[in-house]
């Protein structure tokens, strides 16, 4: 797959009709491995149903999908994380490395007046790194915390997205 353009990359309000892809891409392990942070049983339908119920009654979260030529490849939100407004996104394994976690993020912050912006990434998910800094996201801070999905304490920088960093 090419780099794709702005064009190929649309963001919409996520609908139910999402959910089982979201499912279905947050059983990949290696996704899990990477995210470090996610949920403590990520084959636990329940559990996912229970999330995103909260997720859709809680109007203070921005929340959309990712869809790349029409295709739903992930999704996006905007929520407060300990005490800050930070951004958080999800891009299924089989569309990584292809610009689109990046475009999708760009076209995001375009509708997110609220500055600093936080991003938190494990140290050793460089891609996501990546991705954040080339959206004028800065490391600004670290931290640490128990990863479900490596079942030990991993290392994490906190980005942070200033008025001045765009």
């Amino acid at each position: 797959m090419e780099k794709v353009s702005t064009n190929d990359v649309r963001l919409r309000d996520v609908i139910e009709d999402d959910l089982p892809v979201f499912f279905v891409q947050q059983l990949d392990s290696a996704a899990n491995y990477m995210a470090a942070f996610t949920a403590k049983d990520p084959t636990d339908r329940d559990a996912f149903t229970a999330h995103w119920i909260k997720v859709f009654g809680d109007k203070t979260i921005k929340k959309k999908t990712i869809l790349f030529n029409d295709h739903i490849v992930g999704h996006i939100s905007n929520f407060q994380q300990f005490g800050v407004p930070s951004v958080s996104y999800w891009i299924g394994k089989e569309y990584w490395g292809n610009g689109i976690a990046t475009q999708a993020l760009l076209q995001f912050l375009r509708d997110i007046d609220e500055r600093p912006l936080y991003a938190r990434a494990a140290k050793d998910n460089i891609a996501s790194i990546r991705v954040l800094q080339k959206c004028g996201f800065r490391i600004f801070d670290e931290d640490k915390g128990f990863s479900e999905s490596r079942g030990e304490e991993v290392e994490e920088f906190i980005l942070i997205l200033d008025k001045n960093d765009q």
